[in-house]
Order: C-alpha cells, then sequence, then structure tokens
C-alpha cells in the first residue's frame, strides 16, 4: 500500500481532484500552508496499492504540467509507504 501527497497550487486543485475521481481513486482534500511566503496550498491524500501508483502518477501529470509556470510549478509529490490501512 502506498499514499500519495500532492501539495498543490490553487490552480490545480480543482482540475487534479476531478481527474483523480474519474480515473477511481479517492481523494482526500486537506488546507495546508508553507514555503517561504507561506502560502496557503491544498494537499490531496491518495491511498493506492503499488500496482496503481504510476497511473495516479500519470494522471498528476497529464493534469498539472499544462498548469505550470515559468516562476513555480503545480504540484509537489510525495509517494510513502503506507504499512497499515485500517478503516473504522
Amino acid at each position: 500500500m502506498k499514499l500519495i501527497l500532492a501539495i498543490l497550487a490553487a490552480d490545480a486543485v480543482e482540475p487534479l481532484s476531478r481527474a483523480l475521481v474519474d480515473a477511481q481513486f479517492s481523494v482526500t482534500q486537506i488546507s495546508s500552508m508553507g514555503g517561504f511566503l507561506r502560502r496557503g496550498s491544498t494537499t490531496l491524500v491518495i491511498g493506492v496499492e503499488e500496482a496503481q501508483v504510476q497511473r495516479a502518477l500519470t494522471v498528476m501529470r497529464e493534469v498539472c504540467n499544462p498548469l505550470s509556470k515559468s516562476d513555480g510549478h503545480a504540484a509537489t509529490i510525495f509517494v510513502l509507504n503506507a504499512n497499515q490501512f485500517v478503516q473504522i
């Protein structure tokens, strides 16, 4: 199991969330703040099986690349190991 954290610029949140849900991924949005200027952003949390990681990253690249600007990027993405997944 993998946990994908995607920290997004404001203009990438809606299109990427929609594309991931359309591709059958469950997505949780968390408001976040960070960076040198403490700008507001949104972090998407996506739990996937290891075999789905590349598919999820492909969706993210397709959506975020056109949104990236010369002075920045649309997303910072972390893929982490998730040792356990529990729903109660």
